[in-house]
């Protein structure tokens, strides 16, 4: 018989709004798998890689904004969860992670599948939690409904993010032939009210006051969802005040009034010397450039960090004021306090990403082909409601350089890693009938090959693979591009293709080496079809880091002509 607990568990998950389970298979968290998988209303996939399930929960969570269950055995399962935990918890996506355990007793007595499970996340979660082992009372009862509704609370409080449930399980496991699982039509539940922060009268006089000083103020927007609200207001400061945003691809916030192409002349001191600003504004996650962050921090300019918490993220080394409110409700109450700012400050922003808008259109025009080129081109036939999930090192740095995107880009930039990025665009696929876009290099692509091995459709899945048979990136940096052991220990040399692993799976395949190829497989390659596709896209990667070298020179050279 499955224990009271865990039947409550589930009930409560589903009162509270948890439709989506990913369940990997194991004998010791049976009760939860069974439960999860026989309520009504919860729907269940199960996937064998514990690492790429995190993943993928990660991806469905970060479309719908809300908890998804995740359920595994005991003892290293549960590892395998944690770099998607911790993507999670720095890109504040809500999971619920329900990890079955063996009775206290048992833990390093030389038994199977047996480790230290309690907060076994550490800091890498918003709350850690124990079930009790047995249900014998009533007190035990209310005590396990009272964690779980806890948990999950925790879990969609801002900043949302993920929470751990520890379940120590007993034998028996399994149901009694026939027997059925009775859940409570009414489980015990209580929610936690939402409230929007708002800044005192008091609080706003003294900014406003501050704001008087300032002339040249510079917004920086890191990664979040898009939010046509906040992209409104935001374009009318940029009209209006004359105030200058930058966002990154991974903002989703960037349109005709923002910019987009610093990474081109940032860092350039020929072409920064009337960049510079009196504030900074920060709102939002983590940004890519790396030239952004170092030109801010060598300003003195001041720092305001806006966030609903109110927590410094001093990103910039700059931090003068962290500013607890809706980004929105602050912008809000700029776009009226604010008066308007010096029109050259902001001409010299614009001027030099008109420029290079129009220098990059030129160049890509007699270059080579190669990865960045190849992409430019990608990119111009993937359609606007597509949703692009983009893998770190060099993809997202190349989707960073191109600019402006309409469609709504996903990137695991909250721990920056290569792990996990094939599943996360997986998990997006189950939430979505829009076209999901996976851009990756071979490292991040081969890496992650578990994400595609379950017996799910995703026919909306489109791959982009550019692969260079290493490690690219690691030739753009200037320390390892300058030892003699870059080709053996830093660029992992493989000569791996996409084509086995696409029939293996049943995916449509193709490979282009030219313009002339990229042109023809890209004619259907957006068209329907009841599989996945793989275009990749094999270049040398030495070529690569020249083709990148020469095209910024080149860009930089035209944004040098007065």
């Amino acid at each position: 018989m499955i224990l009271q607990s865990v039947v409550d568990l589930v009930a409560i998950c589903a009162k509270k709004g948890i439709q989506n389970a990913i369940l990997s298979p194991g004998s010791r968290c049976a009760p939860l798998t069974l439960a999860f998988a026989r309520h009504p209303h919860i729907h269940t996939r199960t996937i064998s890689d514990e690492r790429s399930a995190a993943f993928m929960a990660l991806g469905m969570a970060q479309q719908m904004e809300e908890p998804v269950a995740l359920v595994c055995t005991s003892g290293s399962a549960a590892l395998n969860y944690y770099p998607a935990v911790a993507e999670a918890f720095f890109q504040q996506i809500p999971l619920l992670i329900l990890t079955a355990d063996r009775p206290t007793e048992w833990i390093d007595q030389y038994d199977g599948q047996t480790i230290f499970q309690p907060e076994v996340y550490g800091k890498h979660v918003k709350g850690s939690f124990q079930l009790p082992d047995s249900t014998r009372n009533s007190d035990q009862l209310w005590h396990s409904s009272r964690v779980v509704n806890e948990a999950i609370n925790l879990s969609k409080q801002f900043p949302a993010g993920p929470v751990h449930i520890n379940i120590p399980l007993r034998e028996p496991f399994y149901p009694e032939h026939g027997e059925k699982i009775e859940f409570p039509g009414n489980p015990k539940v209580f929610n936690q009210e939402h409230s929007s922060v708002q800044l005192s009268e008091e609080s706003l006089i003294r900014l406003n006051n501050r704001l008087q000083s300032f002339s040249k103020i510079l917004i920086v927007a890191g990664q979040q969802k898009p939010n046509e609200v906040l992209q409104a207001v935001l374009d009318k400061l940029s009209k209006e005040k004359k105030v200058v945003i930058v966002t990154d691809t991974i903002s989703n916030l960037q349109s005709d009034q923002t910019i987009s192409l610093h990474d081109h002349w940032l860092g350039n001191p020929a072409l920064s010397q009337e960049l510079e600003p009196e504030l900074i504004i920060s709102f939002g996650k983590s940004v890519i450039s790396k030239s952004l962050k170092l030109f801010l921090r060598k300003t003195q300019a001041s720092h305001w960090h806006v966030q609903e918490d109110g927590k410094a993220k001093d990103t910039f080394q700059r931090l003068s004021r962290t500013i607890p409110s809706s980004p929105v409700s602050f912008f809000n109450w700029l776009a009226i306090a604010l008066k308007p700012q010096n029109q050259d400050f902001q001409n010299s922003w614009i001027e030099l990403e008109q420029k290079t808008q129009s220098a990059l259109a030129e160049v890509f025009k007699t270059s080579e082909f190669g990865e960045y080129s190849a992409l430019a081109f990608c990119l111009s036939k993937t359609p606007s409601l597509s949703k692009i999930h983009v893998a770190n090192s060099m993809a997202v740095r190349y989707l960073n350089l191109l600019g402006k995107r309409e469609q709504e880009i996903s990137c695991n930039r909250g721990t920056s890693g290569i792990d996990g990025s094939n599943s996360t665009a997986v998990g997006c696929t189950f939430t979505t009938k829009d076209t999901v876009t996976l851009i990756t290099g071979d490292m991040a692509f081969f890496y992650d090959r578990n994400a595609f091995w379950h017996n799910y459709a995703m026919p909306n899945l489109r791959i982009i693979l550019l692969n260079n048979h290493a490690g690219g990136i690691f030739r753009m940096i200037e320390g390892p591009a300058n030892q003699p052991e870059l080709e053996e220990y830093f660029e992992t040399k493989q000569n791996l293709s996409a084509q086995h692993l696409a029939t293996e799976f049943g995916f449509f395949y193709v490979k282009v080496i030219n313009q002339n190829e990229l042109e023809l497989a890209l004619e259907d390659f957006y068209s329907p079809s009841i599989h996945p596709k793989i275009l990749e896209i094999e270049t040398e990667s030495k070529s690569n880091a020249d083709l990148l070298k020469l095209i910024k020179v080149r860009v930089t050279e035209t944004l040098s002509v007065k």
